[in-house]
């Protein structure tokens, strides 16, 4: 059996290569986007399908759902299978997300449910999973105390980018839904006020001078694509920064008897700085040789999940347990379907309720420990991407047979 991987330097590709390799699956990577982004559309096309013609794999695969793939493979009646690790993705609204070739994997119920009537039986639900190439030594002595690994997001924050420049009003408009989304958890209000409400046709109108290229120049969608990065890329990007600023603020002043709050972040982190000068920033990490050695030497290890993700398990939440690192999470509707609140994490509803955690799991050191380990036997016996990838092949030859 042969597929083709189109790769473009997304951190998952090694794993789920490495998964498909152990499953006696011949790999040929399409590696044309991997050294140079700005490719002319043509080109792009005209290589991809080359290959296909040349190697006549079982299907054509990548992380992410690319419109351009699917129309390709569908022209040349080849299977294309891509699993989403991001969310939103706005690629997801273009209308080739109906091609019969597709076989769309997605993390996020919530996602899921929203395209899935598009192409029954060719849309799926299926959890993110723990890479095995993300390794870490579990039994070296604890360097922080409290670890946050990511984004702080206001670099990828369009938002923040168009605010001054928006009407007074709907600047207005727009301050007081994000102020009233901020006390209740998801985007809920957010997406109804948005989709179905004047108020919402308002905002969007004047959005709509900011839409990029990339968004609107998507070609034929299955809605409205205008309001999607509305509330998703604009927006919910916006409620994920103010909820960072003020978890990891509001935890590192909570523990200043206890220890401290360790930042590893490429974002500008001024702001935060200055509301709480006892976060001590590092710089960003290697996903696949730095990221598991700090994660392996946190007491505690926090994830804050961005808000368009609203069901889901981020790829966070894996990494975290698969490299042994005790994790304290905020609740997502699909965690009691994959794990144990309390014996294989620890999850937390409110920024209070989450430094009081902090405080708790800091001075109940054998507890913490019992759960880490807990976490990283279940998960890497249960919740590995080789298992994701096998239920995927099973999920297609099923479909095929």
């Amino acid at each position: 059996m042969k597929i083709v991987i189109h790769r473009y330097n997304s951190i998952c590709e090694p794993g789920y290569i490495d998964a498909f390799r152990a499953l006696g699956i011949d790999v040929v990577e399409d590696r044309l986007e991997m050294t140079e982004k700005n490719i002319p559309a043509d080109v792009r096309i005209s290589s991809i399908a080359e290959m296909i013609l040349t190697n006549k794999p079982m299907f054509v695969f990548s992380i992410n759902f690319f419109p351009y793939i699917s129309d390709i493979c569908e022209k040349l009646h080849v299977m294309y299978v891509c699993v989403s690790v991001d969310c939103p993705v706005t690629e997801l609204w273009s209308a080739a997300v109906r091609n019969e070739c597709n076989r769309i994997f997605l993390f996020d119920r919530e996602q899921y449910l929203e395209v899935a009537s598009e192409n029954p039986g060719h849309i799926f639900h299926l959890p993110l999973g723990v890479n095995p190439l993300i390794k870490a030594d579990r039994t070296g002595n604890c360097k922080y105390d409290v670890s946050f690994i990511g984004s702080l997001y206001n670099e990828k924050n369009p938002y923040a980018q168009i605010a001054e420049t928006l009407s007074p009003r709907v600047r207005g408009l727009c301050e007081g839904l994000l102020a009233a989304q901020e006390m209740l958890s998801g985007q809920e209000l957010l997406e109804s006020v948005i989709k179905q409400d004047d108020v919402g046709a308002e905002i969007i109108s004047e959005f709509n001078n900011y839409v990029p290229s990339t968004v609107s120049g998507i070609g034929e969608t299955i809605g409205d694509i205008n309001a999607f990065w509305t509330v998703n890329s604009c927006l919910g990007t916006e409620m994920t920064v103010r909820d960072r600023l003020v978890l990891l603020s509001s935890v590192a002043e909570s523990i200043t008897d206890l220890g401290s709050l360790h930042l590893f972040t490429r974002s500008d982190t001024s702001l935060l700085t200055s509301i709480s000068p006892h976060v001590v920033v590092h710089g960003g990490v290697s996903t696949l040789t730095e990221m598991p050695e700090v994660i392996a030497s946190s007491r505690i290890n926090i994830n804050t999940t961005m808000r368009p993700i609203r069901s889901g398990l981020p790829q966070r939440i894996w990494d975290v347990l698969g490299c042994g690192g005790f994790l304290l999470t905020n609740a997502q509707t699909e965690i009691p379907e994959f794990l144990i609140p309390g014996r294989h994490l620890a999850v937390y509803e409110t920024v209070d309720e989450a430094c009081e955690l902090v405080r708790y799991y800091l001075t109940h050191e054998d507890e913490r420990a019992r759960i880490a380990a807990e976490g990283y036997e279940f998960v890497t016996a249960n919740h590995t991407i080789p298992a994701r990838v096998a239920s995927m092949i099973s999920l297609i030859m099923e479909g095929t047979s």
